[in-house]
């Protein structure tokens, strides 16, 4: 990715001064090795945005408390797309530059290994570049996208999915406008004409998660299972005619808890956008729909809800059990797929066994295309969101077919629980799923999984010999056999596999 450097402040005795040779960091991440910073592990974030409009940058400070892994002479965060003031480190001020697409600070003395620290960075947050994500402006207002590497274009951090942290949001705004963010709502307070909404997420998050709306937004309310508070955000304008969507929420909650465990947040909510994406996101308690898909009638009904499906799942499988590492993406996208594609199998829409197959057949393109499943190649220069293809989607949830053909339905349940409770609110990679699918079946899949997972061609299904790879021309930009959902950055048109009625 072409490094793009910040607009810093103006200089002061205290102000940015460079280190002698300050230089981007990253945690060697093979898609994004700029991403993520070494030395030290984020426990918390408490970040204030001061909003305006939609086409001013926000006022902002970021309050990192973190702990140090390793002795360290200087501190770096992703950061771009914002003006830098002023930084402190425990309150003093600290030297700071930028290289590449990272603040590099100096505090005025090293922090030694296990130590506790608190950086406090004034800034501001640039809403009008949104074109790599971040900010998305919405009809009136602003909401988030930072999937995959883009929360770093909104805010300081450690932007990688290994590093979560708690987070706390307070978002001062008119008093005409609404704001919600992830988490639950605390205090409110009107001063004048403005209001400050404060949130807390009660679980850690990856950065990539966060999820802030500003807007002239309804509130609705509702009761999802075991008391689950279920508050969903959308124009309000538009509440009435999206209730009927908003309804499903608390059943598509009790249908994935039946075969994933008790839901793994505090609070669940669906995000209706009147913006352009291309896509939907599973930002942590606060889904991101774009209002179109409810409103155009050019998709079925139970197509709809099971995109609904696809994101709630990431709930689960992606951010409570988030990846290590951005190759371990097909844990993500493969069971939200997955559970998708089961949801309208038992609805008699679309079946699984004919989309399976249909996947099946492409698999070997799309993994010449892409790369294996866990081996995805990198994206395109400029375009990070080109990690998110069919054999990531699709093509991993064939993996989780083959393996529940391999073990059996009964064995792949009890894995799936076992899998979304033993890393609840923390990072997992692929091998740690080939692992627990060992001791869940009771013997070694590694052999099994490996050329499934890391194969340039196909291996055969078990349990259907005659299934044969069909496609043969490149899938660059070629719609994934029934799916409109994720972080994809196209339209997808309705599954093949529509049954009449």
């Amino acid at each position: 990715m072409a490094a793009v450097f910040l607009a810093v402040g103006p200089s002061s005795a205290a102000g940015p001064v460079s280190p002698v040779h300050p230089s981007p960091l990253g945690i060697g991440d093979p898609l994004f090795p700029q991403l993520g910073n070494p030395g030290y592990d984020v426990t918390a974030y408490d970040i204030a945005f001061a909003y305006h409009r939609q086409d001013r940058p926000l006022d902002a400070v970021t309050t990192i408390d973190a702990r140090a892994t390793a002795p360290l002479r200087s501190v770096n965060l992703d950061f771009t797309q914002g003006d830098v003031d002023s930084v402190r480190v425990d309150g003093a001020r600290a030297r700071f530059a930028t290289a590449g697409e990272d603040l590099v600070i100096t505090p005025s003395a090293p922090l030694r290994k296990g130590a506790a620290f608190r950086v406090t960075v004034r800034h501001t947050s640039d809403p009008r570049s949104g074109t790599n994500g971040g900010w998305v402006r919405t009809s009136d207002g602003l909401a988030m996208a930072n999937q995959a590497n883009a929360a770093h274009r909104v805010f300081p951090c450690n932007d990688h999915p290994a590093d979560k942290a708690r987070f706390t949001f307070r978002i001062t705004a008119p008093k005409s406008l609404t704001v919600v963010a992830g988490g639950l709502p605390g205090q409110r307070v009107r001063k004048g004409s403005r209001t400050t909404w404060t949130y807390r997420l009660a679980h850690p998050m990856a950065t990539e998660l966060a999820q802030i709306s500003i807007g002239r937004s309804a509130v609705p309310r509702r009761t999802g299972p075991h008391g689950l508070p279920v508050r969903d955000v959308v124009p309000a304008a538009d509440r009435a005619r999206l209730e009927k969507w908003l309804a499903r929420t608390p059943g598509q909650l009790a249908w994935l808890e039946r075969r994933a465990g008790r839901y793994p947040f505090e609070t669940y909510g669906v995000l209706i956008a009147h913006a352009t994406t291309g896509f939907e996101l599973e930002t942590q308690t606060l889904s991101l729909f774009e209002r179109d898909l409810f409103t155009s009638d050019q998709l079925p009904r139970w197509y709809i809800e099971s995109i609904m499906v696809h994101e709630l799942a990431h709930q689960w499988f992606g951010d409570s059990v988030s990846p290590r590492r951005w190759s371990d993406l097909w844990l993500n996208e493969g069971h939200a797929t997955w559970y998708e594609a089961l949801y309208a199998d038992e609805r008699g829409k679309a079946s699984l066994e004919r989309r399976m197959r249909k996947a099946y057949g492409q698999s070997d393109a799309w993994r010449a295309e892409g790369g294996p499943p866990a081996a995805p190649e990198a994206a395109d220069p400029g375009q990070p969101i080109g990690i998110f293809r069919p054999v990531v989607y699709d093509g991993s949830a064939l993996v989780l077919y083959a393996l529940r053909q391999r073990i059996g339905r009964a064995a792949f349940e009890r894995l799936e629980r076992q899998w979304v409770l033993r890393h609840r609110d923390g990072v997992a990679s692929t091998a740690d799923f080939v692992r627990l699918a060992s001791t869940v079946a009771g013997r070694d899949l590694s052999g099994f999984l490996h050329p499934w997972l890391y194969g340039r061609k196909t291996p055969p299904m078990p349990g259907h010999p005659d299934w044969k790879q069909t496609a043969k021309e490149t899938t660059k930009g070629a719609a994934l056999p029934g799916a409109r959902a994720g972080r994809h950055a196209v339209r997808y048109a309705v599954p093949w596999a529509v049954k009449p009625g």
